[in-house]
């Protein structure tokens, strides 16, 4: 059997907030949530089988620098769809703004960044 992603773990500023939020343009479910790790809070969102882990700590600091320019940093999150034009509009109603827009082979794609600056990238294939 391939591996599969199962989840990936990263720092917002309110997870319940972000996970409103993809729940409305994603159509994810919250799987679970609770205390986590030195006094934070966490928010697993996503499907049966795959989520996101959406941690806060304590006393969360912001991102000072680009991650594309630090090892092990966070570049983007890639989502797949199966309406790339449905999903954008639910984007822009949740209050982010859709960039850079490209047809590619084998689909098309634009990306936005949230309000905890994490960019996510939407990918429809044909």
């Amino acid at each position: 059997m391939m591996a599969t992603l199962e989840h990936t773990n990263f720092t917002v500023r309110d997870p319940k907030a972000s996970a409103a939020w993809m729940q409305k343009v994603f159509d994810w479910k919250t799987r679970w949530e609770g205390p986590a790790i030195a006094g934070g809070y966490t928010v697993h969102v996503g499907s049966a089988h795959t989520y996101l882990a959406l941690y806060a700590p304590d006393d969360p600091k912001p991102l000072s620098e680009s991650s594309y320019d630090i090892v092990g940093g966070l570049n983007h999150v890639g989502v797949l769809v199966e309406d790339i034009d449905a999903t954008e509009e639910k984007v822009r109603k949740a209050g982010f703004k859709p960039h850079n827009h490209a047809d590619y082979e084998p689909g098309r794609r634009f990306y936005f960044r949230d309000d905890n600056g994490i960019e996510f990238e939407v990918v429809q294939y044909d």
